[in-house]
């Protein structure tokens, strides 16, 4: 009887998050996460002998819904950024400051997530430029093939019906 007690007493276990592809598009993934759901289009960064780094950075894409609809963009480095390290997105001729901790970057508001992403579908290569805790360059590059079409694939996967 304790044991039943005891057992009935306790806490739901989280939920761990399942994770299900929408689609590849190139070096492009969009997946959908539930329990959420949360829907993202997700790509590593590229080493200079053009294999995939896996280090553990990756550049993010999650779609949002409601009104505003404009997904928003997140980064995870492959190294450690220098403390007070600038963090610049290279896509194309523009460039984008972006605001982070040591690990991670994103925009600073909605309206350059929105500019991040439309640069993103026209261009063909974007570089994350910071230094690293040593003070060593750091560029994490990313190839834009396939990065519209899994955008928008993650924004239909999770679209209300």
């Amino acid at each position: 009887m304790i044991l039943v007690l005891a057992l009935s007493s306790a806490a739901p276990l989280p939920a761990t998050p399942v994770r299900a592809p929408l689609g590849v598009w190139h070096r492009w993934a969009a997946l959908r996460e539930t329990p959420g759901p949360r829907c993202f289009a997700v790509a590593q960064p590229l080493r200079r002998d053009g294999s995939t780094d896996r280090r553990g950075g990756y550049a993010l894409v999650a779609a949002r819904q409601g009104a505003a609809r404009a997904p928003s963009v997140r980064f995870r480095l492959s190294r450690l950024r220098g403390a007070g390290a600038p963090l610049t997105l290279v896509i194309g001729e523009r460039r984008f400051a972006l605001v982070g901790d040591g690990a991670e970057a994103r925009a600073a508001d909605a309206a350059t997530d929105r500019a991040i992403v439309g640069a993103m579908r026209g261009g063909s290569v974007m570089t994350l430029a910071t230094l690293d805790a040593p003070g060593r360059a750091l560029a994490d590059t990313y190839p834009l093939a396939g990065a519209a079409t899994a955008i928008d694939a993650a924004q239909l996967g999770c679209a209300r019906r």
